[in-house]
């Protein structure tokens, strides 16, 4: 029983969608290999009849026909190519949105994928595609046909033919089964030392100035050299295996010239049909020579196909979340744990709590707390967790992220700023509303600052803002999160990198946006944030000790209570 079209990956649906392309491109593979015999008939008609009858007239018109189907062959392998190549841009097209997203959520989630392959992947498919490698797989159920002509010619050949044949087929599995799995390890092997150097230089600062990068290098150059010896060690086979292919066929291209030859000298055929024979035996046996040449992009586009496939399969494309109206920014915990792999205590225990709208919430705690992983649940990034974050009593995951994203501003303790100008990276790389910029920047006290710069706000400001300060990049992160007056802050040590003059900005834009009405929880080791709380928490080893209005808590805490919430 075949399977339903919608039981399949989400890959094989793809590459199914392209199916009459695929057979267009069997129809011109039908033309080019059936005209493939043109050159066989011209030297047979040439033999057996131009040549007899010594007529000029035929010998010319026999040419032009050669010279027509040969023109037809040559567009109809055209087309198949160009029908290729349009398929292969069309399933990256298809496919890129959700490579894209589905490589999004496999490192939002941590995953121990590495989810730039996939892009890697993608490009190896399409390039297989559109290669010899699609045009082998089209041209290898010839054979047959070739051989069979060649048995009309004389069954002695034909018998030949399939002994050579089968004798190419069992040394492409031999290839096969030698090869494939080096060819994957020693890709996996790259793959590992090219993982090691990029992780190394996201941290190149920090690796320069304590001069760790001798011993870096040397951990690297391991890696590096098994890369190498795996490689070297697969292609060494590879170019072994291919030339005794290359000394199989042409052995056989040459045997089957002799056992014409052999078969001319008993009478049993014409010279011109032992040519002919010869031509033949070359073309049947060309594809499965293709394929010996062609199995390493193979195996290559095969490995990268599983991958892609696992990868969309474990983070199908969302469907869109319910619509809700704005939201007004009341947060709600219940029951909230979170957990990360390798670690035993959950970094968040079973919190349950209210964050009422248009309140200012200051959230404070020793580092490893929980603080950090609090606010990244609240926003609905934390990969690992059980019980319900709650806005306006609707969960976080159930909203869509276009939707919610412009009601929600964020300011991670690890700010990422992208290579763009400065007013793109505060609109969030969105339409560049200019009014909404210059007020976001001056709520942060950044405005003036911006002005000096060479080109304001049009200034680059280069690969996560390589060219800004610490507290530049963080007042910069702050007038992001507050664009377009959000509902919803979740600020994440926002005055870790300021100085008295950026943190009593800080403070006025939080006063100012909770007389908007809007929701703040800022989350900070500074107790002089304190004077704009509202409501205070008190978080240690994942828990909230103490939750409530801030007088209250800090009455508690001067007493030296230790009150659960």
């Amino acid at each position: 029983m075949k399977p339903d079209f919608f039981d399949r990956s989400v890959l094989s649906r793809q590459l199914w969608l392209f199916r009459r392309e695929f057979l267009w491109v069997g129809i011109f593979s039908l033309i080019a290999n059936v005209l493939m015999l043109t050159p066989t008939i011209y030297m047979l008609q040439l033999y057996g009849r131009v040549m007899k009858s010594g007529s000029e007239l035929t010998l010319l018109m026999v040419t032009l026909f050669l010279i027509f189907f040969y023109a037809v062959m040559a567009f109809a392998e055209w087309l198949r190519s160009r029908i290729l190549v349009r398929a292969g841009v069309r399933l990256d097209e298809a496919l890129n949105s959700l490579v894209f997203k589905a490589s999004f959520e496999a490192y939002l989630k941590r995953t121990r994928q590495n989810v730039l392959e996939a892009f890697s992947d993608l490009t190896n498919i399409r390039q297989f595609l559109t290669a010899n490698g699609m045009i082998a797989f089209f041209d290898t159920p010839w054979t047959p046909v070739y051989i069979a002509v060649i048995f009309m010619l004389s069954p002695f050949l034909g018998w030949l033919s399939i002994l050579f044949a089968v004798l190419q087929l069992l040394v492409t599995w031999q290839t096969h089964r030698l090869s494939v799995r080096e060819i994957e390890s020693a890709a996996e092997s790259s793959n590992d030392s090219y993982r090691y150097v990029q992780s190394k230089l996201r941290n190149i600062e920090p690796v320069h100035a304590m001069g760790m990068a001798g011993n870096l290098r040397r951990q690297w150059f391991r890696l590096h050299e098994a890369s190498l010896a795996k490689a070297d060690s697969s292609l060494e086979r590879q170019h072994r295996q291919q030339a005794f292919a290359k000394f199989v066929r042409y052995s056989m291209q040459s045997l089957t010239l002799g056992a014409g030859a052999l078969m001319v000298i008993e009478g049993k055929m014409s010279a011109g049909s032992m040519i002919a024979a010869n031509v033949l035996m070359s073309k049947a046996l060309q594809p499965l020579d293709l394929v010996v040449a062609t199995w390493k992009p193979f195996v290559q586009a095969r490995t990268a196909f599983k991958r892609l496939e696992k990868l969309l399969e474990e983070f199908p494309e969302r469907e869109a979340g319910a619509k809700h109206q704005d939201p007004f920014g009341e947060i709600q915990l219940e029951g909230l744990t979170a957990t990360a792999e390798g670690r035993e205590t959950p970094i968040l225990d079973n919190l349950t709590t209210m964050f009422p709208a248009g309140k200012v919430t200051v959230v404070l705690g020793p580092s490893g707390s929980g603080k950090s992983t609090l606010a990244r649940c609240i926003v609905g990034v934390w990969p690992k967790r059980e019980g319900r974050v709650l806005i306006d009593g609707e969960p976080v995951e159930s909203w869509d992220r276009a939707e919610l994203g412009p009601h929600l501003g964020y300011l991670p303790q690890d700010i990422e700023l992208f290579d763009g100008t400065i007013a793109e990276n505060i609109a969030r790389f969105a339409e560049v509303d200019s009014l909404k910029v210059i007020e976001a920047a001056k709520r942060t006290g950044i405005h003036e600052m911006i002005l000096r710069f060479p080109r304001g706000y049009d200034t680059q400001i280069g690969e996560a803002g390589g060219m800004l300060s610490g507290g530049q990049r963080q007042r910069l992160g702050l007038a992001r999160a507050m664009y377009g007056n959000p509902a919803i802050l979740v600020l994440d040590e926002p005055n870790a990198n300021l100085d008295d003059a950026g943190e009593r900005s800080l403070l006025d834009a939080v006063k100012e946006l909770r007389g908007a009405g809007k929701t703040v929880i800022l989350v900070t080791h500074r107790p002089s944030v304190l004077a704009v709380a509202d409501l205070l928490v008190v978080m240690q080893g994942g828990r909230m000790m103490h939750c409530g209005p801030r007088d209250e808590v800090l009455a508690v805490l001067r007493a030296g209570g230790a009150r659960p919430a």
